[in-house]
């Protein structure tokens, strides 16, 4: 199963910067079914850090916080591990990496100094370990990098598996250049570029998957319910190296992980049965503005945060305004006005710091007949890189 398919490659038009596709010779186009789940976990990641600092005071919240975790960062590494290409990293593609995930980076980093000196915090610039949700850029770039190399492995799966539950043992590979999270998570970058490929799409035709999923979905629920408390929080962070937080010691704290691991990719399987393949009203036009929620939504919340006015909430009316008021905020990032707004930030331009681009730099080979990729538009803006 987890042996290379031969390089795929989309036979879809360039991406504008709106996100969209055109396939050739046609009018652009975008896959709903993709932008619904961007919206979904995009909404929950802001749910999360709109209100993790009181989830722990309620049961039911920190509950919720534990199922859902599967649903938040995995899902965005699956996701942008679909829209990612295994082929050789041409001058389009470096290009392309340095407008959609360098830069961004350097400048929601910057940002985010300058936003905390403002609030109190002595200035410092973070470079080798970028702030908050960053780190999902920082290793988004390596994910790119690496995918080419992968491929090539006869087992790469297996590989990049082994690579995640063994660096836990190394105390060198933590947050700086998010050296652990980048090779606990690359086993399911590379899992979504598989999906991409058309692997597991059967189970998203089937009927008797969906309620699989839906079972697959309930039990997550049901055992963080009964075992919330009990999960700890090193086991879902993956940033550092293992602890001795578990019954089976240090020696088989790299079980714990691959339960983690084998569980977040199950789950992920599961919401994307889930997520209506359809075109929704307003979700599906919001979820083309994943990547703008994600880097913009901590310059909203990091004030309230640190201004302790989302501590004051000891309500059940307040605590519930603040959930809603996440998926608001999420809504609100992703909408068109906001995207255009933030364009220069999220896509900025690299006219001015690259040399002119070699006039074959956007050729590519035919796609081999026997390759079949679920259906997929070209990324745009939305995880910063294009197929």
């Amino acid at each position: 199963m987890d042996s290379p398919p031969p390089r795929p490659v989309v036979t879809r038009g360039p991406a504008d910067p709106s996100g969209r596709a055109g396939a050739t010779g046609g009018s652009p186009a975008r896959n709903p079914w993709w932008d619904n789940t961007r919206f979904v976990s995009a909404s929950l990641i802001v749910v999360l850090h709109t209100m993790g600092s009181i989830m722990d005071r309620y049961g039911p919240l920190h509950a919720f916080h534990v199922a859902a975790w599967a649903f938040r960062v995995p899902a965005f590494v699956v996701l942008a591990g679909v829209f990612s290409s295994a082929g050789p990293l041409g001058p389009r593609q470096l290009r392309t990496l340095l407008r959609s995930i360098v830069l961004p980076a350097l400048l929601f980093s910057v940002l985010f100094s300058v936003e905390s000196y403002a609030l109190g915090s002595p200035f410092a610039l973070h470079i080798t370990q970028l702030p908050w949700t960053l780190w999902f850029l920082m290793s988004l770039f390596f994910w790119r990098l690496l995918l080419p190399l992968v491929a090539q492995l006869r087992h790469p799966l297996l590989v990049t598996s082994a690579v995640a539950l063994g660096v836990g043992y190394v105390e060198e590979f933590g947050l700086q250049f998010s050296a652990s999270r980048t090779l606990v998570y690359l086993p399911l970058f590379y899992f979504g570029w598989r999906l991409g490929q058309g692997m597991f799409s059967q189970w998203f035709e089937s009927r008797w998957s969906l309620p699989a999923a839906v079972a697959g979905v309930l039990a997550a629920g049901l055992a963080a319910w009964q075992w919330h408390r009990d999960i700890q929080g090193t086991w879902l962070s993956m940033r550092h190296a293992y602890k001795a937080d578990t019954a089976l010691g240090l020696e088989g704290a790299w079980l714990v992980r691959l339960a983690v691991l084998a569980s977040a990719a199950t789950l992920v399987l599961c919401l994307l049965r889930l997520v209506p393949k359809r075109r929704v009203p307003l979700v599906s036009a919001l979820g083309a503005g994943g990547f703008t929620v994600y880097l913009l939504h901590p310059l909203v919340i990091l004030p309230l945060r640190e201004k302790g006015l989302i501590e004051r909430a000891d309500t059940m009316p307040e605590v519930i305004a603040l959930l809603l008021g996440g998926v608001l905020l999420t809504a609100l990032l992703a909408s068109t006005p906001v995207r255009r707004l933030a364009q220069p930030l999220t896509r900025p331009p690299v006219g001015w710091l690259l040399a002119p681009a070699p006039a074959s730099a956007s050729t590519r080979p035919p796609m081999p007949p026997h390759a079949h990729p679920l259906p997929k538009q070209a990324l745009g803006e939305d995880f910063g890189v294009t197929p």
